[in-house]
């Protein structure tokens, strides 16, 4: 990605980190019980309020994804084998911090046959057992479309299950390593016919216009998605794809009253905004 012209930050990007007791609390016990989060791992923007509120997004199966996407921090190569007392920790830590809602995701496993959904049922499951009155949106990857993993996560019953298209149709090619954009709408569209609310989250600035945008909403309300995320793409190292645009927050105010115009229930849209931000507030 060298040669490429930087864009200078604008001042609506600029984030004040502080650091509280419950930031610091959160932080403790994720060390203590060797897990590990998106927040940390996607270095979001973000992290300083939400652990500030109590809140994490914690990621399962390891911290080592096997797709490499030009968008993400996430480290890429060959995973270790799962945690088995991975489930427990993730399900103790909620308890631990006493989470009224929780969010897990997890780094994509093609290295698996199931891509990891045994593991991630379970770890729903162990969380549902210690933690009865706390809520559970999870971030799920593609699991290659393959439909019997998909619902192995289904059927645990979550609150959300969200997928990410992560970009427009024409980008996907150029941004993610493996990911179909068809694909991630077929995903999305067999979470729909289940009766979980369905969410999705797509990033803008990496070479896409407002129309293509506009029409990627369209593609996600088409196959029953109810919750979208929108935000504005920050290049995570040099050697990531660069930022081609930095949207003005009035434009994504435009984006956020189109998609609630087209059917979305909820839609986050705002410069600084990921995929888990404000999250406890998505329970239809």
């Amino acid at each position: 990605m060298s040669g490429i012209k930087k864009i200078s930050k604008p001042d609506w990007l600029k984030i004040n980190i502080t650091a509280d007791e419950k930031y610091s609390q959160v932080k403790k016990t994720i060390s203590e019980h060797n897990l590990h989060t998106i927040c940390s791992s996607g270095k979001c923007p973000n992290l300083a309020e939400c652990w500030g509120k109590g809140t994490a997004t914690f990621m399962i199966s390891g911290e080592i994804c096997t797709r490499s996407c030009k968008f993400c921090a996430t480290k890429t190569g060959k995973p270790l084998p799962l945690d088995p007392n991975e489930p427990k920790k993730i399900a103790r830590s909620v308890k631990i911090l006493k989470l009224n809602h929780c969010v897990i995701t997890s780094v994509d496993r093609d290295d698996l046959s199931d891509g990891g959904a045994n593991h991630w049922a379970e770890t729903i499951q162990y969380i549902k057992k210690e933690n009865p009155e706390t809520t559970i949106e999870v971030l799920i990857p593609d699991f290659n479309g393959d439909i019997l993993s998909i619902y192995k996560i289904i059927n645990t019953k979550p609150n959300i299950i969200s997928h990410n298209v992560e970009t427009i149709k024409r980008l996907t090619p150029h941004i993610r390593s493996k990911a179909k954009y068809e694909l991630s709408l077929e995903v999305i569209k067999t979470i729909s016919k289940s009766d979980i609310t369905t969410k999705s989250g797509i990033m803008v600035g990496l070479g896409e216009t407002d129309s293509e945008i506009y029409q990627t909403l369209d593609d996600l309300i088409k196959v029953g998605c109810e919750i979208i995320t929108i935000g504005q793409y920050l290049q995570p190292t040099k050697n990531h794809w660069p930022v081609k645009r930095y949207v003005h927050p009035d434009m994504f105010l435009k984006y956020k009253e189109y998609a609630l115009s087209i059917g979305f229930k909820i839609a986050e849209s705002a410069p600084l905004v990921r995929s888990s931000y404000h999250a406890e507030k998505h329970i239809l």
